[in-house]
Formats: structure tokens, sequence, C-alpha cells
């Protein structure tokens, strides 16, 4: 496979979680490697790249006629079945690929898998908790963590903050928060002035720490 300056990706296993990030990769005009025993996933993941193969086999062998050495990332998404998923994130780890992601179900399937090397992600646990929290707070639109301790959220400007300015509410200087955009009907504006005056259905998309924003929350 021919390296470009866009990454090459490799998908290992095609359910909902792999068929979705291996559509969305290739929909991004990236190289797409994906491997799953379904041949009708398969014959699906055809419509999006050329490089889509059955197999019952995700031995090393298996693995390098497919081409997943030659990628940057490789996800393996087979959260169910542990054995094979730890043996299928060992393989890949020892043919050198640079990143390795591995989809876990639980946590001591994570841990195992963060020992090997991978980065683990739980799809169904994340989706979860960010549900709950849109759930629970009118406020809370949506959030997108960057890391453990850092998030970006859009929030909805609560009653008392209409009429007053961003230098007003602090923001800042109360909560560690910072605006970096403001949703205000169909606009978004990017350069946040401090004189802007905060009207009724505004959505603010702050960046901070976690636990400053939930501090935030609490005072909603």
């Amino acid at each position: 496979m021919r390296k470009k300056s866009k990454l090459t990706y490799g998908v290992i296993g095609l359910g909902r979680f792999g068929m979705a990030l291996a559509v969305t990769l290739a929909e991004s005009d990236n190289d797409v490697i994906v491997m799953d025993r379904e041949e009708s996933s398969i014959r699906e993941m055809r419509n999006y790249t050329d490089y889509a193969f059955v197999t019952n086999d995700l031995s090393m062998e298996a693995l390098r006629e497919a081409g997943i050495h030659n990628c940057d990332v490789v996800i393996v998404c087979i959260g169910e079945k542990v054995d094979v998923s730890v043996l299928t994130t060992m393989s890949v780890i020892e043919m050198g690929v640079p990143r390795v992601i591995a989809k876990a179900l639980s946590p001591e399937q994570g841990a195992v898998l963060k020992k090997l090397g991978a980065e683990v992600v739980y799809p169904e646990r994340d989706m979860a908790l960010r549900l709950g929290r849109r759930l629970l707070s009118g406020n809370f639109l949506d959030y997108i963590p960057l890391d453990h301790s850092v998030q970006i959220t859009q929030i909805r400007i609560p009653e008392r903050m209409v009429g007053k300015t961003v230098e007003q509410i602090q923001l800042r200087r109360k909560y560690g928060l910072n605006i970096i955009a403001i949703e205000s009907g169909s606009e978004t504006t990017i350069e946040v002035q401090p004189d802007y005056q905060l009207k009724d259905g505004d959505i603010i998309v702050v960046i901070g720490k976690a636990d400053n924003i939930n501090t935030f929350e609490e005072s909603l």
C-alpha cells in the first residue's frame, strides 16, 4: 500500500463501533484496512475502501498479509471476545504499529490491554456518560473530553446571565473557564469580546478542567 501524508488506519472487527469508525475514517479520504469474519460487513465496507478482508484467522501472518503492519494507527474493535482481543492487540503491537488502540468492555479487560501497551477506549461507557450528562442538565448540551482532566463543553446561558456581558459573568476568575465561542441563533462567534452582551438562547462554548466545569454546573 502506498504511503501518503495522510495516516493509514487499520480497523479489526466490524461490529457497530468498528463499522461506524471505519466508515468515518474512509469518508475522510484516508487509506483504511478493515478485517472481519462476516462477509456481509466486509461487502458493505468495500463501498468505502479497497482494503477489506474476510478472515477468521487473526494470526500475525494473516494480519501481515492484510497489510496491518503498514498502518500508522490500528484500532482493535473486538471487545466481546476477550481472549481474541488480547491476542490480536498483542500481535499488532509486536508488529511495530506506532499507535494501537483497543476497545474494552470492562475495566479488567482494559487493564490487560493497557499493560500490553495499547490505548484503551470504552465506547459504550463513554457514550452512556455523555448521554447522562445531557439528560441530567438542561444547560449542558454536549462535551468533548480532550484528556482525563480537560474538556470543551457547550452550555446554554441560564436566565440569570441574560443581559450581562462576558466580562461581567467572570467565568475565568470564578471558575477557571475560558469562553472560546458563542453560538447565537445561526451565527457562531469565535472572537469573543469582553463587552459582548449575552442574549436569551445563547450557547457558550468553554474550555477548562473537568472539575471546574462540574463546579460551574453545580452553581447553575
